[in-house]
């Protein structure tokens, strides 16, 4: 983060990455795409195709909880104070039914639960593309004061 960045709340951050049509690095490589992002909400968009199969023919669950850590991970960044950044400590996923190359575009919707001083929850939801909900999961974030 520059000084600029680390100056800006993390609703700040988040606006402006979406106004320049940036992507955190790993949702570019596995092409899910933040819609859109309010405080303590937000919205993820991803294709999954035959790429992200796991031996057993479906979407891996690597893939699916890479999507729900993104919403949940945006939407408790939403609600950081300029200087606070966050990693996740624990993120729990149910698995409901299997993604395929046929489920259409997926949508993951983040929920900021709680937050505090040092630590934060949420949880997310990922529906696929006929509205079926696929998998859910819970999230404990790390809140802490930038280094950068």
């Amino acid at each position: 983060m520059s000084e600029k960045t680390t100056a800006q709340s993390g609703l700040e951050q988040v606006r402006a990455m979406l106004a320049g049509g940036r992507q955190p690095p790993l949702n570019e490589k596995l092409g899910i795409a933040l819609i859109e992002a309010e405080h303590g909400h937000a919205l993820f968009e991803a294709t999954p195709d035959s790429t992200v199969y796991n031996p057993m023919g479906s979407v891996h669950g690597g893939f699916v909880a890479a999507v729900l850590d993104s919403a949940c991970g945006i939407a408790v960044h939403t609600a950081l104070e300029a200087g606070y950044a966050y990693t996740t400590l624990e993120l729990k996923v149910s698995y409901l039914r299997p993604l395929t190359d046929r489920s259409g575009t997926v949508r993951s919707h983040g929920r900021l639960v709680s937050i505090g001083r040092r630590a934060a929850f949420a949880e997310a939801t990922l529906h696929d593309g006929e509205g079926k909900l696929c998998a859910t999961a819970t999230s404990t974030l790390l809140v802490f004061e930038s280094r950068r």
